[in-house]
């Protein structure tokens, strides 16, 4: 876990670790047993007094964090400690009715969706400011253009702004996807020792959904101790923001190399200095979130793994979920965390972009020529005619334009002129501008 440690600062956020620390772990389990008491009472099912004691007792800061956690290992899980503990705390009147009818996994679940939900808001402040800083640069950069590359090749001209409003669609998409799931997805758990709710019937189901109610979680239709679909969908959706995060983080990298340099990470992500290199500055703010992304996808995959339970209750499966959710929590939040502060105030070189759209010295534009002499030369035709020009020119360390003006049948179809606009990169943008402003305009929506 990245809680404590030399490295924990690079691979979580000081909220995540807070979030999912040893004390808040307590105090979440200790709030399902103050809610649990509190909703029997009220359904008469045990005193008033027992439950008011219970509830009074519930503070985490009354237990001995490290003691509980290292009797869990041979208990079996943390909840079987606490209850004696917590027993331990009360009067014999009350103690009898510490974790009436439930079991450990009702505490640990219900526990584990009450962190959850705090790390969800969390993450979604730091993907907030991540989001605030993309739609600016993409609103910034609108029409400012660059080469778009594929399969690390020059393509085509687009836009900065558009380059940065893919980044900032693909991560609205993301935290629509993880909102969703804060509302649905986290849900109480309340089942007891084998998921009949034998123990507090009659009036186990009424009672389990008074129990969502009062810690505000979802209600599920029956137990879940063994169905981990809830589980596993927000594990993969924290992945797919992860990898967003890691696209966004690859690019930047990319753009920082010094044959491109196009992109500088703002110096409050760090200095990006090296040990021995004194003029290096290196994207570390892209680095570090690549390292998390790189991660992540291992540690949903153990998720997933864990989903095939034995019958009412898992041997191994549930117990692998317990760490690996919280550092997937980490991990998501670092990178963005990382990223926000990158962007935010980066230096973005709009003469080295137009520089290297000039590079291959008009062959960028190629596809527009050839599609302008299609009409007249046909289309495989006009295609092998600029293809063979594009080679030529680039034998020949000449321009695309000086090729073409020397072929005949160019000449004839287009005027030198008409032969000079085709070959402008910033007057073959497509719908670049269009296309930003449908993503700024989610942006301003989602954030409203």
């Amino acid at each position: 876990m990245s809680d404590d440690g030399l490295f924990a600062p690079a691979f979580s956020t000081p909220a995540l670790r807070e979030a999912f620390s040893a004390r808040a772990w307590l105090q979440a389990l200790l709030d399902f047993e103050a809610a649990l008491a509190r909703v029997q009472a009220r359904a008469g099912k045990l005193p008033a007094s027992a439950a008011e004691a219970i509830a009074s007792a519930c503070r985490a800061e009354r237990f001995d964090a490290r003691a509980i956690s290292e009797a869990a290992a041979g208990a079996g899980n943390a909840v079987i400690p606490l209850v004696r503990a917590l027993s331990r705390e009360l009067p014999a009147e009350a103690s009898v009715w510490v974790h009436f009818g439930a079991t450990s996994q009702d505490a640990l679940d219900t526990a584990f969706a009450l962190l959850a939900g705090r790390a969800l808001d969390s993450l979604r402040a730091t993907l907030d400011s991540l989001l605030d800083a993309c739609a600016d640069l993409a609103a910034e950069h609108r029409k400012t253009p660059m080469a778009a590359r594929t399969l690390l090749q020059h393509a085509l001209p687009t836009t900065f702004g558009l380059k940065v409003a893919g980044w900032l669609s693909a991560l609205l998409d993301a935290r629509a996807r993880l909102d969703e799931l804060r509302a649905r997805g986290l849900a109480v758990q309340l089942g007891g020792a084998a998921g009949t709710l034998a123990a507090l019937e009659p009036g186990g189901v009424a009672l389990a959904r008074e129990l969502a109610r009062e810690l505000g979680l979802a209600e599920p239709l029956v137990p879940w101790h063994a169905a981990r679909g809830r589980i596993a969908e927000l594990a993969c959706a924290l992945g797919v923001t992860c990898g967003a995060l890691g696209k966004l983080a690859l690019d930047v990298a990319l753009l920082a190399q010094t044959e491109v340099g196009e992109l500088r990470e703002s110096l409050g992500s760090g200095p990006g200095g090296s040990s021995t290199l004194p003029q290096k500055r290196n994207p570390v703010g892209a680095a570090g979130a690549l390292a998390c992304a790189k991660r992540v996808p291992g540690l949903v995959a153990t998720i997933l793994a864990a989903m095939p339970q034995e019958h009412e209750r898992a041997a191994g499966g549930w117990q692998a979920e317990w760490e690996t959710l919280p550092e997937i929590f980490r991990l998501t939040g670092a990178a963005a965390a990382r990223l926000a502060l990158a962007l935010r105030g980066a230096e973005v070189d709009t003469n080295r972009m137009r520089a290297n759209l000039d590079v291959t010295r008009g062959a960028i534009n190629a596809e527009r020529i050839a599609l302008a002499l299609a009409p007249k030369l046909g289309r495989v035709s006009a295609h092998e005619r600029v293809a063979a020009a594009s080679r030529v020119a680039a034998e020949r360390d000449a321009s695309l334009l000086e090729v073409l003006a020397d072929d005949p049948a160019v000449s004839a179809a287009l005027d030198p002129a008409a032969l000079a606009r085709a070959l402008d990169p910033t007057e073959y943008l497509g719908a670049a501008g269009e296309l930003v402003d449908r993503v700024l305009a989610r942006h301003r929506e989602l954030r409203r």
